[in-house]
Parts: C-alpha cells; sequence; structure tokens
C-alpha cells in the first residue's frame, strides 16, 4: 500500500503494492501552503511512513486532544461551545519523515511537528487548504482509510 496527498489538487490517492489506485478523497491541507519548518503551520512535503495509527475501536467523531481521546464525542453544539479549538477526530495516522534534513530530524521533524492524518467535522470544508499543517478527511473517509492501512504504510506528499 502507497498514500499519494497531493497538495495542489487537495486529494489523497490509496494505492495497492501493484500501483492500482484503489481509492480517492479530497481533504484539507494547510492553509499557510507547503513547508517543513517547525511552528510554520504548513503541510510537509516528501517521504514519510504512518508511524502510529490510533483511535482504533473508538466511535465515529471522538475528539482527540494530544492523541488521547477526552471522553467527548463531536456534534455541532460541542463545536460551537469551543470556536476556537482545532478539531482532531474519530482516527490519528501519525506521519513520520522519510528525508532526514528535509522532513526528519531537526527543526523540520515531521513527527515532532505532530502532522496528521485525522477526522475533522462536517461542518469544516475539505478540498481547499485550511488546516494547522495537518491532512483533515471526512470522518466516514477516514474510517475507509484506516481498516486499509497499517503502521509503515508509506505516504508521500507533493505539491
Amino acid at each position: 500500500m502507497k498514500i499519494i496527498i497531493r497538495i495542489s489538487t487537495q486529494t489523497l490517492e490509496l494505492f495497492d503494492d501493484g500501483g492500482a489506485m484503489l481509492c480517492r478523497y479530497l481533504v484539507s491541507t494547510a492553509a499557510n501552503g507547503a513547508g517543513e519548518v517547525c511552528g510554520s503551520y504548513c503541510t510537509p512535503r516528501g517521504k514519510h511512513v504512518i508511524r502510529a495509527r490510533i483511535g482504533a475501536g473508538c466511535p465515529e467523531n471522538t475528539v482527540f486532544v494530544r492523541r488521547r481521546p477526552t471522553g467527548e464525542i463531536y456534534n455541532p453544539e460541542l463545536g460551537a461551545q469551543f470556536p476556537e479549538r482545532d478539531w482532531i477526530l474519530t482516527r490519528i495516522l501519525w506521519l513520520s519523515g522519510c528525508e532526514p534534513g528535509f522532513n526528519r530530524l531537526g527543526s523540520s521533524d515531521t513527527m515532532r511537528r505532530y502532522i496528521y492524518i485525522h477526522g475533522t467535522p462536517d461542518s469544516v470544508p475539505v478540498g481547499q487548504p485550511g488546516s494547522h499543517g495537518c491532512i483533515r478527511m471526512r470522518n466516514a473517509d477516514l474510517l475507509e482509510l484506516f481498516a486499509q492501512v497499517s503502521a509503515g504504510t508509506a505516504v508521500e506528499i507533493i505539491e
């Protein structure tokens, strides 16, 4: 399996080991564009792997803070109560860079920047940039993707 995330088209594509595309989803990458520097709130480019899969078995719309479920289930009322929160919902695929000096180690380390593929409220647009660096997905799409990938799955993020 391999995932390709295309910043230019705001899509995530999953390919099987033979190179056939299995599915394509709309996503939302960083409002600040592409970039690797810590604190830039940009989406890092290059070769990555899924380092950890978090949230298996949790209900859809489970709210995560620091990669832990809070016990909350997102709904519009909760969103209205905390309008400034950057919602991380349903599942987390934590990415780790594979290219030392570019997206691994030092001030550009994707994993230390806490860059994930994660769910977002249904009211948040996908198909256009808007995240703080992560790759946001519709929760139903993320559940489908999560079921097909494992830790170690290759992820390439291109412009």
